[in-house]
């Protein structure tokens, strides 16, 4: 008989804990549920000198390791919760999701089976989410927010990277459910290895796995659970130049897309040229991302045209390489961005649908036709037109924030926000004296009405 380990004895405790957690929340209304959010969003205020002074020792640590080439420069760039904006676009994330609808208790369908018998089908949560991330602290906070928001209850677990800064986030969360009617331990977060790996045999607690994350976390965890998993594997996102594209149009989103933050998933990875540009609009377009010290690897007829630049730029020797047909299966999460040219508009989608990871690709165009073409064509969760992929967020997309990105042929597709969080289930009621019973229909017998009924809420 196999003994059970300490940490697997406590994750079936915290698995337990939250599935209680769950089950008891689903007779909470949605404005107890918005309550909550608000009380998170203040403990998180006064808490923000203490988490913030976490973040830097994590950032201090994680230096240490970028410097000893053990973790990457782009992790280390998405560790960082003082960047910017990040700690108030955060807490105001909270206050979006707060804000948005409920998406539980909505009725998509709805028919009379029979005089005083009605089916509905209804929007409710998953259940109990287990979600695994890498570096990006203030994911705890965002997810917390969506599974409050859609009844859901989550386990949370971080990088190790991240660790000091998810405690204190936990802590807080923690904090403000315990002044609410929802149970403290609704959001749990764990910290090692071993205790995720016990949590993803236990399909009799957890409902859906999310991984955000490298490739090879993903896949991991794909190969080592019977739970459902909604996520992906890679951001390698792709832009196509068409014939058409506008000059300044292209060098502006093309820019964007590459500069505006390297290490996010929705970062552009691979530039597609028409052929007809070579000569045109391509060395333009080089010469913006020179100036950005994008690096350039590029296949012969696009660095062909490159090397017979007049007055090129002085870092062109340095940051224009020659590629390898590896090139356009990475994701390169840096200053760095593969280049190659191609005949049609056909070929581009072929390649990109070959090459791509399903998340965001976007074409630079005049014509309407190609437009359409592209967005119908390419087999992505996001496909844009004249638009940087750095657009593809759920904050961005009107969420308050996201869950994650689901590349996978699932119900949830893209940005997941609050509805990709919801399932249905079917609610029927009988308002016959004696109730209905199915022998009741068939041959000789009554006969299904199936009449629709116009409803958006369940009546009882």
């Amino acid at each position: 008989m196999a003994t059970q380990t300490s940490s697997s004895i406590n994750a079936e405790a915290i698995a337990k804990v939250a599935k209680q957690a769950f089950e008891t929340s689903q007779l909470i209304s949605s404005s107890e549920r918005v309550e909550a959010l608000h009380a998170i969003r203040l403990e998180l205020e006064s808490r923000q000198a203490a988490i913030l002074a976490a973040n830097k020792e994590d950032l201090q640590a994680a230096q240490v390791e970028v410097d000893a080439g053990r973790m990457s420069k782009s992790l280390l760039a998405r560790l960082d919760l003082g960047r910017g904006d990040k700690w108030s676009s955060m807490l105001q994330g909270i206050l979006d999701v707060a804000a948005l609808p409920d998406p539980t208790g909505t009725v998509s369908y709805a028919t009379e089976l029979d005089d005083g018998l009605e089916l509905y089908r209804v929007s409710c949560p998953i259940g109990v989410l287990l979600v695994i991330f890498e570096a990006r602290p203030e994911v705890v906070v965002n997810i917390a927010a969506l599974a409050i928001k859609s009844g859901n209850a989550a386990i949370l677990k971080g990088g190790k990277e991240s660790n000091r800064t998810a405690k204190l986030l936990s802590e807080a969360i923690q904090a403000g459910l315990a002044t609410t009617s929802l149970p403290s331990t609704y959001i749990q977060t764990i910290e090692t290895r071993a205790e995720v790996a016990s949590l993803l045999a236990m399909d009799q607690y957890i409902d859906l796995v999310i991984p955000r994350g490298s490739k090879e976390l993903v896949k991991n965890i794909q190969h080592n659970t019977r739970i459902s998993v909604m996520g992906h594997a890679d951001g390698l996102c792709s832009m196509y130049l068409d014939e058409t594209a506008d000059v300044e149009k292209a060098k502006r989103v093309v820019v964007d897309a590459k500069i505006d933050y390297p290490s996010a998933c929705n970062a552009l990875e691979t530039l597609i040229v028409h052929e007809s540009l070579l000569n045109t609009l391509w060395p333009d377009v080089a010469r913006a991302l020179l100036a950005a010290n994008v690096e350039l690897i590029c296949d012969a007829a696009t660095l062909k045209a490159l090397s017979s630049l007049q007055n090129p730029p002085q870092n062109l020797p340095t940051l224009v390489k020659p590629s390898e047909p590896s090139t356009y299966d990475i994701e390169h999460l840096s200053l760095t961005l593969s280049v190659i040219a191609l005949p049609s508009l056909e070929s581009a989608i072929k390649f990109i649908n070959q090459h791509g990871s399903g998340h965001t690709d976007a074409i630079i165009t005049e014509s309407d036709s190609a437009a359409s073409t592209f967005c119908r064509g390419v087999a992505s969760s996001s496909t844009f037109i004249n638009a940087s992929t750095r657009f593809a967020d759920g904050f961005r997309y009107g969420y308050g924030t996201e869950v994650g990105i689901s590349t996978g042929r699932i119900h949830a597709r893209g940005p997941v926000g609050l509805e990709g969080l919801v399932i249905y289930k079917y609610m029927m009621k009988s308002q016959d004296k004696a109730g209905h019973t199915v022998g009741e229909f068939g041959t000789g017998k009554k006969e299904y009405k199936h009449q629709r009924i116009d409803a958006v809420s369940v009546p009882f």
